[in-house]
């Protein structure tokens, strides 16, 4: 058995591998990992496995939030984008595509051929196109993330691409009397908006979308009409980079 780790900004992941397949996977809250199952020792991050439940004795490979890789002792690590790679081929089967993860604090867009990363961009300055912007506005509106994540018709255009400021717009905005549904759809637009000069930039014919953003119907609609591709999404896109530490 192989477990892969991803220590994300928001949630840890962890799939367990045996022979290629996913046969188990756990969300822990990041925090809560590190204040009540781990211990930082000599530079590296001791995982009290017996009181997660983990088996002992196996391969653990992990990757980690932006370029900020944690060592987990006794463990190997491998490169973020190196990891999402590995487990959007591994998902999809596919070879040759653009990858977009968007995550809770961060995005990334990844030129994907022959199997292989060949360009990248990032964006881990701002939470304008990220879930943590998404659980902020669902909060303004009164919605409820999975509510939001289906509503992209009659947009209002909103302007601001500061996940601060765009708040403040998004109440003015209530205030002139749009339709929260329609609100709701300018707020998936912005994150569409958001991500669009990067897919561009390493254009492919299909884009696989992971992360937990990608579970947003209405994005995923919206970026396939803007773009004019075919957007994939995966059997586990929250899991996609825990999943490439594990294959």
């Amino acid at each position: 058995m192989k477990i892969g780790l991803d220590l994300g900004s928001r949630y840890v992941k962890a799939v367990f591998m045996e022979e290629g397949r996913l046969v188990d996977h756990r969300y822990y809250d990041t925090l809560s990992f590190y204040r009540d199952y781990g211990r930082k020792v000599d530079g590296e991050l001791v995982v009290d496995y017996e009181r997660l439940g983990w088996p002992s004795g196996v391969s653990i490979t992990s990757t980690g939030y932006g370029r900020n890789l944690v060592k987990i002792a006794g463990g190997q690590v491998i490169p973020e984008l190196r990891a999402h790679t590995k487990g959007a081929v591994f998902q999809t089967g596919l070879t040759d595509f653009t990858l977009l993860d968007l995550g809770g604090q961060d995005s990334k867009v990844i030129k994907v051929s022959g199997g292989r990363m060949v360009d990248f961009r990032t964006n881990d300055k701002c939470a304008a196109s990220s879930g943590r912007y998404l659980e902020n506005m669902a909060t303004v509106l009164a919605m409820d993330v999975a509510a939001l994540g289906e509503c992209r018709d009659n947009p209002v255009e909103l302007s601001s691409t500061c996940a601060v400021f765009g708040e403040s717009e998004l109440i003015g905005q209530i205030i002139e009397g749009h339709p929260i549904e329609h609100l709701a759809a300018g707020v998936n637009r912005t994150i569409v908006k958001r991500v669009e000069p990067m897919l561009r930039e390493l254009s492919s014919p299909v884009v696989v979308f992971t992360g937990g953003v990608a579970q947003s119907g209405a994005i995923r609609a919206m970026l396939a009409e803007a773009l004019g591709v075919q957007v994939i999404l995966p059997a586990h896109p929250q899991l996609n980079g825990a999943i490439g530490c594990g294959v």
